[in-house]
């Protein structure tokens, strides 16, 4: 038995809260357009699925149970959120265009630069992880087998962040006349930047979970 209100109600709080998604999906919305960050959206519900199907097999109580684990997957999503901010930074700093994202499309990966940097970009966070770990149970009856249950809370979780990053990313798009002004551009990719370098110093002090 599945406690699907609170499930759902809950769920919609903590999807609309930023994290290093909504920062990697806003930066490729603006400096790609539209199916850039659609594109990015996939690539984290994609992501989000696997950390469902890792909890409900049981492999991310095993990965929180490691020390070794933990901290080989967390040092390597710290590293690339900083890799992914430095390289924003660099953009900005840089006279002319910036060599983020979009000159990985121009340069060809225009179906797999977008979204591999939002599949890894939570793939990578053994915090997603624990996060499906902590959360999911709380929603299922004492007593209960939990492996379709969490299939289901998780498709359902994965469902809602699609539906909103369609909704967010069609916002961005409408106001992108605004947001692609130059000097608001450099704005927000510096924000953006600074803001993966914060998310990728926090990632590297987390503890492992016990």
């Amino acid at each position: 038995m599945i406690h699907l209100y609170s499930f759902m109600m809950l769920s919609i709080f903590l999807i609309v809260l930023p994290g290093p998604d909504t920062a990697i999906v806003t930066k490729n919305t603006i400096l790609v357009g539209k199916m850039g960050g659609l594109k990015t959206a996939f690539g984290v519900c994609c992501a989000l699925f696997l950390h469902t199907a890792a909890a409900a097999l049981g492999i991310s109580a095993v990965i929180m149970q490691s020390a070794l684990l933990f901290s080989i997957l967390k040092y390597v999503g710290a590293v690339y959120l900083t890799y992914l901010g430095v390289k924003a930074l660099y953009g900005v700093m840089k006279k002319g265009e910036a060599p983020g994202v979009e000159t990985d499309i121009r340069g060809g990966g225009q179906h797999t630069a977008c979204f591999k940097q939002g599949f890894l970009t939570d793939f990578l966070n053994p915090k997603v992880a624990a996060f499906f770990l902590t959360f999911l149970p709380q929603f299922v009856a004492p007593g209960s087998h939990s492996f379709v249950p969490f299939l289901m809370m998780g498709a359902a979780y994965t469902a809602m962040t699609a539906i909103w990053f369609l909704f967010y990313i069609s916002f961005i798009h409408y106001i992108s006349d605004f947001m692609k002004r130059p000097k608001t551009k450099k704005w927000i990719e510096g924000i953006t930047g600074a803001v993966m370098i914060g998310f990728g110093i926090k990632l590297a002090l987390e503890k492992v979970q016990r």
